[in-house]
């Protein structure tokens, strides 16, 4: 098979075409013949070395997610047959034409979705999932606030976030088009360029941050008593000064998680709230994928080019032929 690998450890240049064989299924596995993958920011980190990979997982493909056919299933998958059109969260291996996974990650691709709008899912649908509605305990009625809402955390928070209930969502975006836009969904944005989040902002119950660096004690001073204030990422630098008080004042809940090394079971908890309470929202077309570009296997390169660009709204994806 066909498979975009990184040859060393630089810009998007390393990434190159290379043959491999095709992974051969396990018994608690399907095959999948890719359509369509994702391009996340993880993606950048790996290549450029700045992101260890966790034991065990494929260290030279990139891909996290992807959509496509089942070519095969292991001896012991019963729910589904080789035919079936889904999507599945890898933990890597997804620029390639084919794929394994476990079956208990798969989720059937709705009808109303493209492989490419299918494989843009998984993703931004679990790590929000997990992050905004388990860990920080989002409930209708209550206020949230994600930064970078034109990334594809950030679309897939805002929808979800107003699909259950909150009162008031907020956002944070680098230019007055991309503010427009989260505006369209639903959303309170600020230009962060040229306005202050926190003298707009100041009343968030449940926060999703993936800047860090100096927006952190910004985060504590908008939290509302009982706040809680989730990372999954810290562009702007990991280490930062914390005023104790102010937690203990407001009685907040700092917490954060990485989903790549989680085990089966706790992401196949997550695949099945998935299917019960997200993919009728998405059947039903309440929630809408939002793709900025499609660029070939072959050109890899040029979507990782364009992601750190940081000039997309929605997601990046790739398409195999």
């Amino acid at each position: 098979m066909k498979a975009m690998v990184i040859t060393e450890f630089g810009d998007s240049s390393v990434l190159k075409i290379e043959s491999r064989p095709i992974p051969d299924v396990k018994a608690d596995e399907v095959l999948i013949k890719v359509k369509a993958a994702g391009i996340n920011r993880l993606d950048v980190s790996q290549r450029k070395g700045n992101y260890p990979v966790p034991e065990g997982i494929i260290a030279d493909i990139l891909g996290l997610e992807v959509s496509g056919i089942i070519e095969a299933v292991g001896s012991n998958v019963t729910d589904w047959q080789v035919g079936d059109a889904v999507f599945t969260l890898l933990t890597g291996g997804g620029y390639a034409e084919y794929v394994t996974a476990p079956s208990v990650m798969c989720i059937r691709k709705p009808d109303n979705l493209s492989f490419i709008e299918a494989a843009s899912l998984p993703e931004t649908l679990y790590t929000v999932w997990s992050n905004v509605f388990d860990r920080g305990q989002l409930k209708a009625g209550e206020t949230f606030m994600v930064h970078g809402g034109t990334s594809g955390i950030g679309i897939t928070a805002i929808q979800l976030a107003r699909l259950f209930g909150a009162k008031d969502v907020f956002t944070t975006v680098g230019s007055d088009a991309k503010k427009a836009f989260c505006e369209s969904l639903g959303a309170k944005a600020v230009n962060y360029k040229t306005e202050d989040f926190e003298a707009v902002f100041n009343h968030v119950d449940v926060m999703l941050d993936i800047i860090g660096g100096d927006y952190f004690n910004k985060n504590l001073n908008v939290l509302n008593v009982e706040g809680r204030l989730v990372y999954i990422n810290a562009m702007k630098g990991f280490k930062v000064e914390c005023n104790l008080l102010k937690i203990m004042g407001k009685r907040l809940t700092l917490t954060g998680s990485q989903l790549r090394a989680r085990d089966i079971p706790f992401k196949s908890a997550i695949t099945e709230a998935l299917k019960e309470k997200v993919m009728p929202l998405v059947a039903n077309g309440e929630f809408k994928p939002v793709i900025h570009a499609v660029f070939p296997l072959e050109e890899a390169g040029k979507a990782h080019d364009l992601m750190e660009s940081s000039e997309h709204i929605g997601k990046i994806m790739l398409e195999i032929q």
